[in-house]
């Protein structure tokens, strides 16, 4: 029989629990199946995803066809109707290890089940982080410590996709990391879906920085440590002694910031005003010199005036950011921001290209500014590794992969550098 096929769309967390559900399929003999794991952050994400499936089927026409994920969890229906797709599970369903015996049973057993096994999100009080112990690279491995959001910014979709916020235990996250290292791992990238919220809903509620604090002083071999994104308004006082003062946690932060402009921000609903996103960047650069930022940013939202955006465009040089992820405005249904007066598709395709070439720049402009510097680089195979800041450094020679090297910067392009 031939094995199954994963996909992924979307984002780490996305990726993660991949890697879970191979697990848990492998366990329960899955064979001859298509999954495809799915994002809806944006429109065109769900879109990307349909097109796939469809390809997908032409490709295995003899394979069952389970689509899962976040755009799953939020309309099944779309993807039920699909005649490609044989069953359709949430976000829930997917992590349990009784999803995936149903599933390995094959077509026939489908036939006498219902093809859509969603239920409510909301309901779900645990992460499914005690599945797998990461995955990445050789060198690299990423380790879920939450899941869900509580908050509801009125242009988003993925708490109804995720459910409200989780945190998985400090205990077990710290056996996990240890588990990494004691196989081998240099670096540790914790991942959520709102990593400033974890330990809210744990007893004496806890700040991710106890918990980053805790990984460190208890893993002390553990080389490198990093976080995945944080909202930087929450960012708590042991988290920022941390970042100032760790040398083992890696000086590139990827903020939530969305927007640049105070009116846009209230009406997204988020927690923090353009100023604050400005103070926290200082003050992180002052206390960490070599720190690196990246940053979301949402192009055309909804009453999005050329001023507004302009100040969206300033803040990449007044927070000094470098890596941009730029999403053009997609609207979501039944968030509050699809009822809101659209910017026009266009101007949303124009304002969002000029975000990324502005990045482009920040890019170029940083890296040229690493050559002639000796940096430690991760390699994640013979000739490719990641230096402190995320950095892509490309090396002739071959180097060992997993290990930590110490390398001179030779020369830097638009797409990374070399040594």
């Amino acid at each position: 029989m031939k094995p199954p096929v994963f996909e992924t769309f979307g984002c780490r967390l996305n990726a993660y629990e991949t890697e879970a559900m191979k697990e848990l399929g492998a366990a329960a003999g899955l064979e001859n199946a298509v999954v495809v794991n799915t994002c809806a952050v944006t429109a065109e994400a769900v879109r990307q995803s349909r097109q796939r499936i469809r390809k997908l089927r032409r490709e295995h026409p003899d394979a069952q066809i389970i689509v899962t994920g976040c755009a799953a969890q939020t309309e099944p229906e779309t993807y039920a109707a699909m005649p490609e797709v044989d069953r359709v599970i949430g976000n829930l369903e997917k992590m349990q290890g009784d999803t995936w015996q149903q599933v390995a049973q094959g077509p026939d057993f489908i036939g006498q089940t219902e093809k859509v096994q969603v239920n409510d999100i909301m309901s779900a009080t645990e992460t499914a982080g005690h599945l797998i112990d990461g995955f990445g690279t050789r060198a690299r491995a990423y380790v879920q410590v939450q899941n869900g959001c509580d908050h509801r910014c009125t242009f988003c979709i993925i708490p109804y996709g995720r459910g409200n916020s989780r945190s998985v235990p400090a205990g077990v996250v710290v056996e996990q990391i240890q588990r990494l290292v004691d196989s081998g791992y240099n670096e540790v990238v914790l991942t959520g879906v709102d990593m400033t919220s974890w330990g809210a809903d744990l007893p004496a509620q806890p700040r991710l920085g106890d918990l980053v604090q805790r990984i460190l002083r208890l893993v002390p071999d553990l080389p490198r440590l990093r976080i995945s994104s944080i909202d930087s308004i929450e960012a708590d006082e042991a988290l920022i002694d941390a970042i100032a003062g760790e040398p083992r946690l890696m000086p590139h932060l990827h903020l939530s910031l969305q927007a640049g402009d105070d009116m846009i921000l209230k009406r997204m609903k988020r927690r923090h005003l353009r100023d604050d996103a400005i103070r926290f960047c200082e003050d992180m650069r002052a206390a960490r010199p070599d720190i690196v930022y990246g940053a979301d940013i949402i192009a055309g939202f909804p009453t999005e005036t050329e001023a507004m955006f302009e100040n969206s465009l300033k803040l990449v040089e007044d927070c000094g950011l470098t890596w941009l992820h730029v999403f053009p405005y997609s609207a979501r249904q039944g968030t509050p921001a699809a009822r809101m007066p659209q910017v026009a598709k266009p101007q949303i395709k124009t304002r969002a290209a000029a975000l990324r070439a502005l990045g482009d720049t920040r890019v170029r402009d940083h890296l040229a500014r690493q050559v002639g510097r000796r940096l430690p680089v991760l390699m994640e195979n013979d000739h490719m590794g990641r230096t402190p800041d995320f950095s892509e450094v490309r090396f002739a020679a071959p180097q060992t992969s997993g290990a930590i090297v110490q390398a001179t910067i030779t020369g830097a392009d638009a797409s990374g550098l070399s040594a």
